[in-house]
């Protein structure tokens, strides 16, 4: 996280606000004191409300969030436009259109509109004369200063951050309604409750603007960077993974399946063990019952001879 001390803070300016007559009532949690028709600002709770900011921003530049920069003020407009270059967010630095974010898809035909006009060797400049291309040279340069920081922006952003929010009113109710994320710089004269992460600084010091939006750049760079090392260290784990495996199938790959199958040979001994007792349980028992009838013919046999052989010893006896 981008570290901003209260010297840093004490010496950009930052905790001068407005004159006392044009103070905002919920801004007073955030008010230290009164000096000479000035209020000044709680440096202490600037520096809390700061680190909220950041850490929020940091998780959505993890997730592969989108940042929009608004800052049309001229104090803001080269600092908005350099930071946001510099952590590859988009911005917004000229006039704020109404319907940006409420009415993006119109925007978007805007913008594929400039990109044909911008396209070299396009066809819609054949056949024209000079001053219809004169006029689409005037419609490509006022596209290009209105779209210019959203150009490349093909959905809406997850967080805007917002130099002075009082001024950038529309940019701020458009986010509200759509329920995107606010993070603004505001200063006595505003609302501190109408954005989501209120950061309470003197909005027209080029220097306090200046420190505050080159820490929440930084703030994206260092989490982009963390995110980049994690999917290295990810993809390293993985490969060190496939390659355990390949070794793993090849030559002693045969060796564990060797030693699967044979772990798996006693299992089918032992089924094949079970049949064959069976097998051999019940053979043994049909064999005795055929034994046993065998014996108990003989046994009726021999004693119907022997009565044969008695009834013929009577008869001879009594002739």
């Amino acid at each position: 996280m981008a570290e901003i001390s209260f010297e840093n803070l004490l010496s950009t300016g930052a905790h001068f606000g407005h004159v006392t007559r044009k103070w905002h009532p919920e801004y007073s949690p955030y008010i230290l004191m009164e000096k000479n028709g000035i209020h000044i600002i709680n440096l202490d709770e600037t520096l809390g409300k700061l680190d909220k900011a950041l850490t929020f921003i940091s998780d959505v530049a993890k997730k592969n969030g989108e940042v929009l920069f608004v800052g049309t003020k001229k104090q803001a407009r080269d600092i908005i436009q350099q930071e946001a270059d510099r952590c590859g967010m988009f911005y917004v630095v000229e006039r704020w259109l109404g319907g940006t974010l409420t009415n993006y898809s119109t925007i978007k035909k805007s913008i594929k509109r400039l990109q044909q006009l911008e396209k070299e060797g396009s066809n819609i400049y054949e056949n024209m004369t000079k001053k219809e291309i004169q006029m689409l040279n005037r419609e490509r340069i006022k596209l290009a200063d209105q779209h210019r920081g959203i150009k490349d922006m093909k959905r809406l952003p997850d967080v805007v951050v917002v130099v002075d929010a009082n001024y950038e009113n529309t940019a701020v109710l458009e986010a509200r309604l759509l329920e995107i994320p606010v993070v603004g710089i505001v200063d006595t004269n505003t609302n501190p409750n109408s954005v989501d992460y209120p950061i309470p600084a003197n909005d027209d010091s080029i220097r306090t603007i200046q420190l505050i939006i080159a820490a929440i750049a930084d703030e994206i760079l260092t989490a982009a960077d963390k995110e980049s090392v994690s999917e290295n260290v990810e993809a390293e784990t993985q490969e060190n993974v496939d390659e355990i495996i390949h070794v793993s199938t090849g030559e002693n790959g045969k060796e564990a399946e060797q030693a699967t199958e044979k772990i798996e040979a006693p299992e089918e001994m032992i089924e094949s063990t079970d049949k064959t007792e069976e097998d051999v349980k019940v053979p043994d028992v049909k064999v005795a019952d055929k034994d046993v009838k065998k014996k108990a013919t003989k046994k009726t046999v021999k004693k119907k001879i022997l009565k044969k052989k008695k009834e013929t010893t009577e008869d001879v006896e009594s002739k």
